[in-house]
């Protein structure tokens, strides 16, 4: 195989790390997963090994390789911060991967990854600003204007899930404090973990986020209950977006993605928190979905 076209995207997840080869056309023709080790040298060691086992498959080199990872790159000193992989904080992941891999690698967080393969051949591909959200172990945004990231003068744009739960009701107060340090971060209340949370606190029982959908689906009110307030939070952490930026598609990524009974119907309850007297913008589910990340890495390199 010979394409000039091809990419090579890396996806740094928390507890697996995968690299895939993007044809121009963005199907993905060559993939190859591992665990993620969760310690610095070993992560390095495993992406060397997976980038080997993509190009021996499509039998070349590739010079473009992009690298989606949790937590940001500092525009001060280039070193990664506000990872929840903490182990990542602090350490200069761009050029420790060059020096690894023997080229160039461009990073970005992977809500942004997921945004940008969105926007350009995904749910947001008729649209010129998306906004996109994961709701997964974690909860993160991306925004991507015109098939281009917009990170922002601080490289910190799309930052959703660290900012404060809108129009906190009262009974959510005094809240909860967020691994970042702060109080009632959106990633507290809308990843599957919060999700947990708000059960537990509810009902006094632990429970996984499956295991909550799977009662409220046969009828069982606490987790009926459960997911209705989820779904009210999504709908405050999604008008608030609609106010401040007023984008033209949401598209929804990560595991609750894919439970109708938080997002179907999203824009009836997002309207009245909307600072408007009509409200339009779609909510769509991920097309790509697992591999939203990777192709986005990929894409971290112009189409042109």
């Amino acid at each position: 195989m010979n394409h000039a076209g091809l990419r090579l995207g890396i996806d740094l997840g928390g507890t697996k790390v995968e690299a895939a080869v993007v044809a121009a056309d963005g199907s993905v023709v060559a993939r190859s997963r591992g665990p993620n080790p969760g310690h610095y040298d070993g992560l390095l060691g495993t992406v060397a090994g997976l980038v080997h086992a993509v190009e021996a498959e499509v039998g070349q080199r590739l010079e473009r390789i992009g690298a989606g990872v949790p937590g940001s790159v500092s525009p001060v000193d280039g070193a990664m911060r506000n990872a929840n992989s903490v182990w990542l904080n602090g350490r200069h992941l761009r050029e420790d991967l060059e020096r690894t891999l023997g080229r160039p690698v461009r990073l970005a967080n992977d809500a942004n990854c997921m945004a940008l393969s969105e926007a350009i051949d995904g749910a947001g591909a008729d649209a010129r600003v998306v906004f996109a959200v994961i709701l997964g172990t974690g909860c993160g945004g991306g925004l991507v204007v015109d098939r281009r990231l917009w990170e922002g003068r601080n490289g910190v744009a799309g930052e959703w899930g660290h900012t404060a739960l809108p129009w906190m009701r009262e009974d959510e107060l005094p809240g909860t404090r967020c691994w970042c340090g702060r109080a009632n971060c959106i990633e507290t209340y809308l990843s599957g973990s919060g999700l947990e949370r708000d059960f537990r606190e509810a009902t006094g029982e632990a429970v996984k986020a499956a295991e909550i959908i799977g009662r409220a689906r046969e009828g069982d009110p606490d987790a009926a209950a459960a997911l209705s307030r989820h779904r009210d939070r999504l709908a405050r952490a999604l008008s608030g977006v609609v106010n401040l930026l007023d984008p033209d598609v949401f598209v929804i990524a990560g595991g609750l993605s894919n439970v109708p009974e938080i997002l179907d119907g999203m824009q009836d309850a997002m309207r009245p928190y909307v600072f408007s007297d009509r409200l339009t913008t779609p909510v769509r589910r991920a097309v790509h979905g697992d591999s939203s990340g990777v192709r986005g890495a990929a894409w971290l390199w112009p189409l042109d």
